[in-house]
């Protein structure tokens, strides 16, 4: 059984290698076919909102969102650690995500995003400065490392067998923080 679910992910993994925009229909079938299914992304905060899936539909938007914009996705398949019970099995793995930003990409998007901030009348002068003085140090201090980004993450997933046939039904990707989180409530 664990066997079956390593090759579970393995196909989830050569979807996110692949990256073909015209495969995600195809890709979908990895997942379970109801409404129930939940995927949590890095940017998830509170469902159903942004990077918080539930739903098919969710689902198949961040994942084309993942395999146009996305850098670069690796999963260490092969050191997943796999539980089954039944018709229940459960995951965790880590990851990677690569991707190449050249300098010039990083200030102009950090000036549209400086813009933003400013037109934004629902924050005060001292939220503004803060948000722009975080992501400006943000900036300054990665840009020296170069312009390859290689982000670990952990995944965890949940799959059942439905039909003969292991697909997901809940799955979550998180990133690692040294610092306060990225997200304040």
């Amino acid at each position: 059984m664990d066997s079956e679910v390593r090759a579970l992910l393995q196909k989830f993994q050569d979807g996110y290698t692949s990256r073909d925009l015209a495969q995600v229909e195809a890709f979908m079938d990895l997942f379970v076919a109801g409404e129930e299914l939940e995927v949590i992304g890095t940017g998830a905060v509170k469902p159903p909102e942004g990077e918080w899936c539930q739903g098919r539909e969710a689902v198949r938007r961040l994942v084309a969102s993942d395999w146009e914009y996305w850098g670069d996705v690796a999963f260490d398949v092969g050191g997943a650690h796999i539980s089954v019970k039944g018709d229940v099995a459960w995951l965790a793995t880590t990851g990677t995500v690569t991707d190449t930003i050249p300098a010039e990409q990083r200030y102009n998007g950090y000036l549209k995003y400086v813009a933003g901030v400013l037109a934004d009348e629902k924050r005060d002068e001292k939220g503004k400065t803060l948000e722009i003085v975080s992501l400006g140090s943000d900036i300054v201090e990665a840009l020296p490392m170069g312009e390859i980004f290689v982000w670990p993450f952990r995944f965890t997933a949940v799959a059942v067998k439905e039909g003969g046939t292991w697909r997901f039904h809940q799955m979550q990707f998180s990133f690692a923080t040294t610092r306060a989180p990225d997200v304040r409530l």
